[in-house]
């Protein structure tokens, strides 16, 4: 059955192995599956609710648009923008904040995880984050959004925002609630160093993640220092419970060779870690080195980046207006 999918990547520049295999090449594969209608997003808009340099934040939008393009997103395909492009997003946002409660809010974890002990000082964005967030899926009458265990929470309360809604205004089904996609293979990449936490580009150690503009001898050189155990590889997926690192490593394998853990930990049973390291680099060289030249290239040309950028922005606010003109009259305005 034909899907309506949303989903977004924050421009936080540097984009790495965990955004590749957590969300970028899921969204290739639910665009070249037929009849699905796709909108990716540069969410620049949620990207500020921390302090940003301008300037940086320029250069991340069209990076995350080049990594888009070079990891297989088609424009013709697939609607690709920028999310402060469409004033729609903004304007819903508000809206809704004004149907969702504050006890909904209070109980999102990622706050309270990111706010970490002084969320006073937080700011009001990144509290509201999730009403944007639902703004944005509601927008396009999603029916499906992809997205990793950290969202599934903020998705449940574009649903719950939805319904109430719905209710409220005495609109049957005019807001969308969508169904999360969860990815079945491995997606949750963990850093290289420490594989309790999740890769991240705010790691101060380059060499606890695999950018997509790293270099195949700077790959294969994270991948031999990454961070392992003195044993042997398992010969049965459940003996890796208490070994976050080893479960990472061959996750990765796993992710980027299309196959399940099992079949990964069967084909590497018993054997040493420079072996399985050896293959490990391989494959990412294989599978990354030709996304980051096409990155580097594509990066180089910045008025392309900026017509794919515009015309997909032309795209989504055709959409999105229209949704927004129904929901004024629904509100009465």
């Amino acid at each position: 059955m034909a899907k309506k999918i949303f989903s977004g990547v924050q421009p936080s520049g540097n984009l790495h192995l965990g955004n590749y295999l957590g969300a970028i090449k899921n969204f290739v594969n639910l665009q070249n599956e037929e009849n699905n209608e796709c909108v990716y997003c540069v969410v620049d808009l949620h990207a500020i609710t921390v302090k940003q340099d301008p300037n940086e934040l320029k250069d991340s939008i069209r990076e995350t648009t080049a990594a888009f393009l070079a990891s297989g997103l088609d424009y013709k395909k697939s609607i690709i923008f920028n999310q402060s492009s469409v004033a729609a997003h903004s304007e819903v946002s508000w809206i809704l904040s004004c149907t969702a409660r504050m006890g909904w809010l209070n109980r999102m974890t990622q706050f309270k995880e990111k706010a970490g002990k002084d969320k006073e000082k937080a700011s009001v964005g990144l509290y509201i984050y999730p009403i944007l967030m639902a703004a944005d899926i509601l927008l396009y009458d999603s029916t499906h959004v992809p997205v990793g265990e950290d969202q599934k929470q903020h998705l449940e309360l574009c649903r719950d925002i939805a319904q109430k809604f719905n209710i409220e205004f005495n609109c049957q089904n005019f807001l969308v609630a969508p169904e999360p996609l969860i990815q079945k293979s491995f997606s949750r990449i963990m850093s290289l160093k420490d594989g309790t936490k999740k890769m991240s580009k705010s790691d101060p150690s380059d060499l606890s993640r695999i950018n997509l503009n790293d270099s195949k001898d700077t790959i294969i050189n994270k991948i031999k220092k990454a961070k392992t155990d003195d044993k042997t590889l398992p010969s049965d997926k459940k003996n890796l419970n208490e070994r976050p690192e080893v479960e990472n490593l061959l996750g990765i394998y796993s992710s980027l060779s299309d196959q399940n853990l099992e079949s990964t930990v069967n084909e590497f049973s018993g054997k040493n870690f420079s072996e399985f390291k050896k293959k490990l680099s391989e494959l990412v060289v294989e599978k990354i080195s030709p996304i980051s030249v096409e990155i580097n290239k594509l990066y180089k040309d910045k008025e392309f980046i900026d017509k794919i950028l515009n015309d997909g922005a032309e795209k989504a606010n055709k959409i999105a207006s229209k949704k927004v003109s129904e929901l004024k009259k629904i509100v009465g305005f």
